[in-house]
């Protein structure tokens, strides 16, 4: 025999007294509805007259107005909503006898709580009627649906107001540590000097734009952070890196041939010698025991990314998100046009960041404009974002990697030179960052007399 349907036995989850109880002792002392409005919402109301009178009293505080029978009775009279709640009458009986209530809070979090629970049920109802109805790849529903669970465990989640001594006492080492810059604590390194110096690392919720043009090396550069910050001895940091663009044995193949300095081309060919098959060997092993995470999906959506990596930074922690390419992300909503579905992601990628509290670098490509100038004018510019909208815009910082050699082939002086150009940094200065490129090993080096600030 089938087991029977308690959801019909019992209903949905709710609280009515404590619904009642806690209208009434707003409308008995209007100072609780400041209590009140820093949890809850209309929705989280199980009964239709109940949110109508909540929306009324938010309609009242808003324009700072009493909250009292009469106010909340004339507010449901303007919107015709009065004899839907039962008319005055039900007002009157919320509040008459009502002793005073010490407990209130209790009585918030009760109804904040049965909400909760009833959302969950209707997430999952709507989950499984779309495994019903079998018209969407299964991927897709498990999504969404990771998605919209972990949200609901963000509903209860807000940020109060803090004073200047709250944000001080809640910093690591006190006032000593928030005051003295030699002991604040710095973002993430990168492994660049001059970059570190000028950036104080890779902060949580930045985002970093790095856009060049293609063959600048804009992939091995982000790589090269990557593996830098996923490696480094003693203090490793999850890094996850999703690639759009290229498969994930040719970015493995890359990583490898980087790490160990060998040339790509020869280990394709397989022309190496004993000492570079050791060298390969071993960033192998060092790159297997790395917390380093790679995606090759093809179409991977904004979605799809903030599912992956709200689960692993659950399991594993999370120290840096590289996206290669923010132009090869696709968008399941309907957009305009192209430019609105890049500005779309940008902004979401950036509020992604914020609320997983991890740098995002993503990679850009740049428009044709550089190519387009008169000679010798080739550097980069914010102009030539590539269906750049709000990209600029919401970004932290914005990188561009310059080879002057790329132009001038017969230079043998810039021959392996390059410049990573800090064009926008939202808490620091711009600048030039000027680093060794080794072609065969795709991979940017600090420079040998790399030391004081870069100009």
């Amino acid at each position: 025999m089938a087991a029977r349907d308690i959801s019909l036995e019992r209903g949905l989850p709710a609280n009515i007294e404590a619904e009642k109880l806690v209208l009434g002792a707003i409308l008995l002392d209007d100072s609780a509805f400041i209590i009140a409005a820093a949890s809850l919402e209309p929705e989280d109301f199980l009964l239709e007259k109940h949110k109508r009178i909540y929306n009324a009293m938010l309609a009242l505080s808003e324009a700072n107005e009493k909250i009292d029978r009469i106010t909340v009775a004339n507010e449901l009279m303007r919107r015709s909503q009065l004899e839907s709640v039962d008319g005055i009458s039900y007002l009157v009986s919320l509040d008459d006898g009502l002793p005073q209530i010490y407990n209130f809070e209790s009585y918030v979090r009760i109804i904040k709580e049965k909400a909760l629970l009833r959302r969950i049920i209707l997430s999952s109802q709507k989950v499984i009627e779309r495994c019903l109805l079998d018209q969407e790849e299964a991927s897709i529903i498990l999504a969404d649906a990771e998605d919209s669970f972990l949200k609901l465990g963000d509903t209860d989640k807000r940020q109060s107001l803090l004073r200047p001594g709250d944000i001080i006492a809640e910093f690591e080492g006190g006032i000593s540590s928030f005051l003295d810059p030699s002991r604040r604590v710095s973002g993430i390194s990168t492994g660049y000097f001059k970059l570190d110096e000028m950036t104080s690392g890779l902060h949580a919720g930045e985002l970093i734009i790095l856009a060049a043009r293609p063959a600048m090396g804009k992939t091995a550069l982000a790589l090269n952070i990557a593996q830098q910050i996923a490696t480094k001895e003693g203090n490793e940091k999850t890094v996850a890196v999703f690639s759009l663009e290229m498969s994930r044995e040719q970015l493995l193949t890359r990583m490898v041939c980087s790490e160990a300095r060998v040339d790509q081309q020869k280990f394709r060919l397989g022309y190496l010698n004993q000492e570079e098959r050791r060298q390969l060997q071993m960033a192998a092993l060092r790159l297997a025991e790395a917390p380093l995470y790679i995606d090759d999906t093809a179409g991977t959506n904004l979605m799809d990314v903030h599912a992956k990596l709200r689960r692993l930074k659950a399991e594993r922690g999370l120290g840096l998100v590289v996206i290669d390419y923010l132009q090869l992300m696709s968008s399941r909503g309907r957009t305009e046009n192209r430019t609105q579905e890049v500005s779309a992601m940008s902004r979401g990628l950036k509020l992604l960041s914020k609320e997983l509290k991890v740098p995002f670098l993503v990679l850009s490509q740049l428009s044709r404009a550089t190519e387009t100038r008169p000679a010798g004018d080739h550097i980069p510019q914010l102009s030539d974002l590539r269906e750049s909208g709000s990209i600029e815009q919401d970004a932290d910082m914005v990188w561009f990697i310059f080879r002057p050699e790329y132009y001038k082939p017969d230079r043998e002086d810039l021959r392996g030179l390059a410049e990573l150009i800090i064009a926008k940094q939202r808490n620091g200065p711009t600048g030039k960052v000027k680093m060794a490129f080794l072609r065969q090993f795709t991979r940017f080096e600090n420079l040998a007399d790399d030391i004081g600030i870069p100009e």
